[in-house]
């Protein structure tokens, strides 16, 4: 029997949690809370979670206030629920810290595919990898480790969330090689590339802000306009 992971559903809309609890019941072990107070708090309580299914704008603390907060110990993946008004609210989500968003209505078969795709992903990339041996990239004075997942810049540390670290190592997969922005959708979510341009950009961003001296100017990680994303040596 497969392990049941445990995911937070954090929504203002009782309609909306339960609707998310009986959906997801049949695959997860759902938490729910009605804002980010409760969400901060459930988190605390449960500290298995794997996953967080987050509403943007809520009562007490909103999404993006709690994703904040989290985000300062925890990099597990956290999943925005956005109406379609409020881009202005996803884009500062994934600024601060939150790795994709799904825009309302959603559907919950594609959801659910999200869902899955990001806890693979955790399991793998985030803090339940133990695998033996090494794999190492190296490109000028930034190094990224495949099997401890770290990642060096002139020998000092640079944390970076799972999704972070999946896009810098499918770029150093390949230097020189410029990706578009649902090309990198596609590899790294795992999902139809459907309003990713916002998620991608904003990742990229952050990244840079990471890895470069001057984000201005990046050394690594650089725009081909019209086109994507590439790295190339410094």
């Amino acid at each position: 029997m497969r392990l049941k992971h445990k995911i937070l559903i954090v929504d203002d809309d009782p309609q909306i949690l339960e609707s998310l609890r009986i959906f997801l019941s049949a695959e997860y072990i759902p938490v729910l809370a009605a804002n980010g107070r409760e969400a901060i708090a459930a988190l605390e309580e449960h500290p298995d979670t794997r996953l967080i299914l987050m509403d943007s704008m809520m009562p007490q603390m909103s999404g993006p206030e709690a994703i904040a907060q989290i985000r300062r110990e925890n990099a597990i993946p956290i999943i925005i629920l956005s109406a379609k008004t409020e881009d202005a609210d996803i884009i500062t989500g994934l600024e601060i810290g939150a790795d994709d968003y799904v825009k309302k209505p959603f559907n919950l078969v594609e959801l659910n595919a999200r869902v899955r795709s990001h806890l693979r992903r955790y399991t793998l990339y985030g803090a339940d990898t133990d695998l033996p041996g090494e794999d190492v990239i190296s490109l000028g004075g930034l190094s990224l480790n495949k099997t401890t997942k770290e990642v060096l810049l002139d020998e000092r540390d640079v944390h970076l969330t799972p999704i972070e670290f999946r896009i810098l190592e499918l770029l150093l997969e390949s230097p020189g090689k410029v990706f578009t922005i649902k090309e990198i959708y596609r590899e790294v979510w795992g999902a139809r590339p459907v309003g990713s341009d916002n998620t991608v950009s904003v990742h990229i961003r952050r990244i840079r802000e990471k890895i470069e001296i001057n984000p201005a100017e990046p050394m690594y990680l650089k725009v081909v306009w019209g086109v994507g994303y590439k790295v190339e040596k410094p």
